[in-house]
């Protein structure tokens, strides 16, 4: 019993050391909370990786240089290295200009896990994309999404 009550404690702890560094835990149950965050209304959900993926980097400037232009670019991040680059992540994504969208990092021991809560038909190549509209039906991307794709995207879901 005290071991769980410490876990918890830890967790919580670890929890609110990266939300308040920008980038927060990603979990099994993190998708269903983010698509409650964003009820009724469209959403980019990007997954990406610090450590394993140049491409990802490429998509991130082109996401930092799109939310200079539109301050209501509703993007969400999700990095799928672990939370020890949470640092490291801020950092990056400040630099690019995307230190206000919502960024998260998975944090799991057994990733694979979350990648099926995410998509189980998605097993961790990165840059992966999913475009959300109001209803929260959704377009996979695999691979960099282009910004002819993602700004016609925007203009029928995301109106200025």
């Amino acid at each position: 019993m005290m071991r769980r009550v410490l876990a918890g404690i830890a967790a919580a702890l670890a929890f609110a050391a990266s939300a308040t560094a920008g980038t927060v835990p990603f979990t099994a149950d993190s998708l269903a909370k983010i698509k409650a965050q964003y009820a009724g209304r469209p959403f980019v959900l990007s997954l990406w990786s610090f450590e394993e993926c140049a491409y990802c980097i490429a998509e991130l400037k082109q996401f930092g240089k799109l939310a200079q232009k539109r301050k209501r670019l509703p993007l969400v991040l999700v990095a799928s290295d672990s939370p020890q680059h949470a640092p490291a992540i801020d950092r990056l994504l400040a630099e690019l200009g995307l230190d206000a969208a919502d960024s998260w990092v998975f944090d799991d021991a057994m990733p694979e896990r979350l990648r099926h809560a995410v998509d189980p038909s998605w097993y961790g190549e990165v840059p992966r994309t999913y475009l959300y509209d109001a209803r929260h039906q959704r377009e996979t991307v695999v691979g960099v999404l282009s910004e002819a794709r993602l700004r016609a995207w925007l203009e029928r879901n995301v109106p200025e």
